[in-house]
């Protein structure tokens, strides 16, 4: 059995590494490969017809958080679980069906905090 301390530290431990990303400035971020295409915005506009093979949990989870807010690339890397050849895959899928609206986020200053 866990004492309270072990139970209160894995749950600090997890809620900080959940949250890590939010504690840097979009500025403070260093860009990476997989970072190419980020200023790219994804909206669902209507549920997409996928095969039964792309229909994973999260592919899934994606796509409902996506019919209610908008989302990059970077978000669905970090949040889905799915490499980047799967994210490209569906956001190449999702355009060419039309099931998505694509905001060019690079129009948009950036907010100072």
């Amino acid at each position: 059995m866990n004492s309270v301390y072990d139970t209160i530290y894995e749950w600090a431990r997890k809620t900080t590494t959940s949250f890590s990303e939010l504690r840097l400035l979009p500025r403070e971020m260093q860009e990476t490969d997989d970072d190419v295409g980020d200023s790219l915005i994804y909206r669902l506009k209507r549920w997409p017809d996928l095969p039964s093979q792309a229909r994973t949990a999260g592919v899934l989870r994606t796509l409902s958080v996506m019919s209610s807010r908008p989302v990059n690339r970077q978000w669905i890397l970090s949040t889905s679980k799915l490499g980047a050849a799967q994210v490209d895959r569906l956001l190449k899928r999702l355009t060419e069906e039309g099931a998505v609206e694509v905001i060019d986020g690079s129009k948009f200053p950036p907010e100072d905090f």
